[in-house]
């Protein structure tokens, strides 16, 4: 039963991703499903994992921890606020590939310092407070094209793109701009030089208003495991 409800819930989610990518003149292809599996059990991610999911998301460094001993062959993505402190664990994770909210230099650096001692690269996305909301993190776009100059100093840090977190609303097409704006502020970065890839913006709430916007990524939790566990 557990896995016929992922499986709907699945290929409902892959459904409403094509139609919103070919409003876009898009394909369903370039979007990447990440399956954000914060307090969800082994078994659903185990069963996602089964259907064909390939990233799963996670934004607790100890949840993260705990789940990554109990499974192999998982491809993780670190989702939320990264404390520096934390940073240790996540670079000793070989299939920890993804951290979608870099968000401060002091955290860049401390990636950096942990990627060197652990010998790799570590794949970063630059969090971007577009909404200006003073209960998120992440960088002020005005700031964002001097970071991304800076980052280029950082030798084990390869920065591949922006993430945004949207205000979470009834209506998502009143944060479309928000979207619209990250695209931009890329688009910006890009006539500087710098060719960042990845966009990773929408959630359960907004992810086809995301998409038709450009996003590449989608963080969805709710839409594809249900309710969390407790």
């Amino acid at each position: 039963m557990l896995e016929v409800d992922l499986k709907e819930r699945l290929v409902n989610i892959r459904e409403r991703i094509k139609a919103a990518a070919g409003r876009a003149g898009r394909e369903a292809s370039e979007i990447k499903l990440i399956a954000v599996s914060k307090n969800h059990s082994i078994d659903k991610i185990l069963a996602l994992k089964k259907l064909g999911i390939n990233f799963f998301g996670e934004s607790r460094v100890q949840e993260l921890r705990e789940k990554n001993e109990r499974l192999t062959g998982i491809t993780w993505h670190f989702i939320g606020h990264l404390q520096r402190n934390k940073v240790k664990y996540l670079m000793r994770m070989e299939n920890c590939q993804l951290i979608h909210s870099l968000d401060s230099w002091r955290l860049a650096r401390e990636i950096n310092k942990w990627a060197r001692k652990n010998k790799r690269v570590m794949p970063v996305l630059l969090e971007v407070n577009v909404s200006g909301d003073e209960n998120k993190f992440g960088l002020k776009p005005e700031d964002t094209l001097a970071f991304v100059e800076e980052a280029q100093s950082l030798k084990f840090v390869d920065l591949q793109g922006l993430m945004t977190i949207a205000p979470y609303v009834k209506d998502p097409e009143e944060v479309r701009p928000c979207f619209r704006q990250l695209v931009e502020l890329r688009e910006e970065i890009a006539a500087k030089g710098y060719q960042l890839k990845e966009l990773s913006m929408g959630m359960t709430n907004d992810f086809e208003v995301a998409i038709e916007e450009g996003a590449t990524m989608v963080r969805i939790g709710t839409g594809l495991f249900g309710k969390r566990d407790e």
